[in-house]
């Protein structure tokens, strides 16, 4: 509890979060607990490292789901899931090297990651997209570097697809949202 109490450095919290039972993302002055999500967040998880992670056969670059961090310059965070292009060891639990970086939102997420974790992203020079998937409705918003190296945003609907040509793969949205149900 001592940890929340005062500010850490990135190197002190990777260490102290080692040690925890729970994980934890660090925003740049202390930890923060991460919490438990919803059926239907796990299930949009899922359904989206399955069919990117079968996208992928024969390319270089490997999907991770929420088990593996994103180091920024900053912060530690952990998105529910992200695709690495470069070669990673098998032990590392961190990487500084995505290419794409998935989140879906919550309630109580939405404002965070469409905000703070977006601009945090945008830092890493590996990144060139970065996918906020809605777990309300069949809809991502999608970040990309376009080739004069400016960040531009997409909606993507139920009837779209995620195009992601930079690690050559492209998922139809109703693949992602399968079997999810959504409120009425």
């Amino acid at each position: 509890m001592n940890a929340l109490l005062k500010s850490m450095s990135l190197d002190e919290f990777l260490a102290w979060e080692e040690r925890q039972e729970l994980k934890w993302e660090y925003d740049g002055f202390a930890p923060r607990a991460m919490t438990g999500g919803t059926s239907a967040h796990a299930l949009i998880q899922a359904n989206l490292v399955a069919h990117v992670h079968f996208g992928l056969r024969g390319f270089p670059c490997r999907i991770f789901a929420s088990e593996l961090k994103v180091r920024t310059q900053s912060t530690i965070r952990y998105p529910d899931a992200l695709v690495v292009c470069s070669k990673i060891d098998a032990r590392t639990t961190y990487t500084t090297d995505a290419t794409v970086v998935f989140e879906v939102l919550s309630k109580s997420s939405a404002v965070f990651d469409l905000g703070v974790k977006s601009v945090e992203y945008r830092t890493l020079p590996s990144l060139k997209r970065y996918v906020v998937l809605h777990q309300t409705v069949a809809a991502a918003e999608v970040f990309q570097l376009d080739a004069e190296g400016a960040w531009t945003h997409d909606f993507v609907t139920a009837s779209g697809a995620l195009e992601m040509p930079e690690i050559g793969c492209a998922v139809a949205l109703s693949d992602i949202y399968a079997d999810v149900e959504f409120p009425a």
